[in-house]
C-alpha cells in the first residue's frame, strides 16, 4: 500500500529530534527536554532502558490519553524507527502486556495516540465543551496522519502476527483523516482477516466496530471471548479501550 509523495514524505527520526526544539513543548509533568532522552532509549541495547523508555511514552508523553505539544514529534520519532531491526528486540512484559517484539508496542502506542485524534474523540470533546479544533495538540496530530499512516502501513503484512495485527489496528483511526479515506477498501479485506480472526478479542471488537462504522457488513463475525476475560486475560487490552490498555476512561480526551 503506497501513499502519494506530495501527502507524507518519508520521517527521518534524526532529523525529528533535532528539529523539534522540545524545551518549548511540553508533555504530562511539563517542558519536554527529557523527551529525546527517552526516544534514543526505545533503541537502547538494554532491555531496561528499551522497556522504561516505551514505558514512558505511555506514561509522560501521552498520559491518560491526552494530548500534549510533545506527542505528536514524538509519534513521528517512533513512526519514523519502525524499521529499524532493532524494533524487533523484546521489551519487559507485565501480566497484560501486549504480545510480539517492541514494534509491535510501538505500532499500540501510535494507536492509542491516532484515536484520541479520530473523528469520534473529536465528536466526544466537543459535546463537553472542548472544541478540538482549539487544541493544537490535537490539530498536529491530525497534520501529520498521513506521515503516521505510510510509516504503519508498512506492515500490514508483516511476517509477525503480533505485528500484522497491530499495524492493522493501527490504521482504523487514521483513517478517518479525509486525505486517506480512500484506503479503507484496502484495509477492510484485513480488518476480516486479521483482526476478527485474531484470538485476541479485543482486536476482534476493533475490527466489527470499525467495519460498522465504514457501513460494511459484520454479519458472522462475532467476540471469541470467556466470561470475565476483560478482568482475567494476560492480553493487555487495545489502546482504544482507555488508559493502561484496561479500564473504561470517561474523561474528556483533552
Amino acid at each position: 500500500m503506497t501513499l502519494d509523495q506530495e501527502l507524507a514524505e518519508p520521517i527521518d527520526p534524526a532529523e525529528v529530534l533535532a528539529a523539534t526544539h522540545w524545551g518549548a513543548v511540553e508533555h504530562a509533568y511539563g517542558p519536554a527536554d527529557n523527551v529525546p532522552e527517552m526516544l534514543i532509549g526505545l533503541l537502547g541495547a538494554d532491555q531496561h532502558v528499551r522497556s522504561r523508555a516505551l514505558d514512558d511514552l505511555h506514561h509522560i508523553v501521552h498520559h491518560q490519553n491526552t494530548l500534549y505539544t510533545a506527542t505528536a514529534p514524538a509519534a513521528l520519532y517512533v513512526a519514523g524507527i519502525l524499521g529499524d531491526e532493532r524494533t524487533l528486540w523484546p521489551v519487559d512484559k507485565g501480566p497484560h502486556g501486549f504480545p510480539g517484539p517492541m514494534r509491535a508496542e510501538l505500532l499500540g502506542w501510535l494507536d492509542s495516540v491516532a484515536n484520541d485524534a479520530d473523528d469520534e474523540a473529536a465528536e466526544f470533546s466537543r459535546r463537553f465543551g472542548f472544541p478540538p479544533e482549539d487544541y493544537p495538540p490535537f490539530i498536529e496530530i491530525c497534520r501529520i496522519r498521513p506521515q503516521l499512516f505510510r510509516a504503519v502501513s508498512a506492515f500490514l503484512h508483516d511476517s509477525d502476527s503480533h505485528v500484522r495485527a497491530a499495524a492493522v489496528s493501527a490504521c482504523i483511526p487514521l483513517l478517518d483523516d479525509p486525505r486517506l479515506l480512500h484506503h479503507r477498501v484496502t484495509l477492510i479485506p484485513l480488518l476480516r482477516e486479521v483482526l476478527a480472526a485474531s484470538e485476541v478479542w479485543q482486536y476482534q471488537e476493533r475490527a466489527i466496530e470499525a467495519l460498522a462504522s465504514w457501513g460494511e457488513d459484520t454479519a458472522g463475525l462475532q467476540i471469541r471471548r470467556e466470561r470475565f476475560a476483560f478482568c482475567d486475560s494476560e492480553v493487555k487490552p487495545a489502546p482504544w479501550v482507555g488508559e493502561q490498555w484496561g479500564g473504561c476512561d470517561t474523561d474528556p480526551p483533552f
